[in-house]
């Protein structure tokens, strides 16, 4: 179990929270390494506040040359309510937000409640991207993958779990996935304080992580 949660003051600068930042391309892990990482920590301790929450209304999410919705570019973002979100976080505010469901009429949206912490967890494909968000971050993650290791997990994924068709998934990796890492993902990885390799696993990768995570918990 991870260290007792200490004063807010006693963590990052000016008595804030310590912002971090965790981004890779699709299909790189990010998911599965966020929810390991967590396990070591209780929500009073990490707060997880995930880009996913704060894509636009499907009327302003762009087509591609084929009238596709192509959800994986940044103008798909609501970046200035991501960004006003952070920053009550890091003031010591609570945030309530609505889950996006991708416009699913099938699911109904849930209320998430990002409760205070000491250590604010900021991901999503754009989180360097963006300077608005990137300005807050205190330390900068990268999960990476081989390419050829990230479409097999796309493709098992959204088979799976979207329920599209293998023609569908790889029309969106041409189209969209693999164009948007290449000018907006990729070119952002120079700029982080740890790149985690995530071909096989991202165990190392976690256990440095977590264990300053709970250095800067400690009093």
């Amino acid at each position: 179990m991870a260290d007792s949660v200490v004063d807010l003051n006693k963590v990052g600068s000016n008595g804030k929270a310590f912002v971090i930042g965790i981004t890779g391309g699709s299909a790189s892990g990010k998911t599965l390494f966020l929810r390991s990482l967590l396990k070591h920590f209780t929500k009073e301790q990490v707060c997880l506040i995930s880009q996913d929450n704060y894509y636009k209304e499907i009327s302003k999410i762009p087509l591609d040359e084929n009238g596709i919705q192509n959800y994986d570019l940044p103008e798909c973002i609501d970046f200035e309510l991501y960004a006003s979100h952070i920053k009550d976080l890091v003031n010591g505010k609570a945030v309530h937000h609505t889950e996006y469901t991708f416009n699913n009429p099938e699911v109904l949206p849930r209320e998430i409640v990002h409760l205070l912490a000491p250590v604010i967890v900021v991901e999503g494909l754009f989180v360097f991207h963006e300077s608005s968000i990137s300005d807050l971050l205190n330390l900068k993650v990268f999960i990476d993958a081989k390419e050829k290791v990230k479409i097999k997990r796309r493709i098992k994924r959204d088979r799976k779990e979207r329920g599209l068709k293998l023609a569908e998934v790889l029309y969106q990796w041409e189209n969209h996935v693999k164009p948007t890492y290449k000018a907006f993902i990729k070119p952002t990885k120079k700029y982080s304080d740890i790149i985690i390799n995530n071909n096989d696993h991202f165990e190392n990768g976690l256990l440095v992580l977590s264990t300053f995570i709970k250095t800067l918990m400690k009093a």
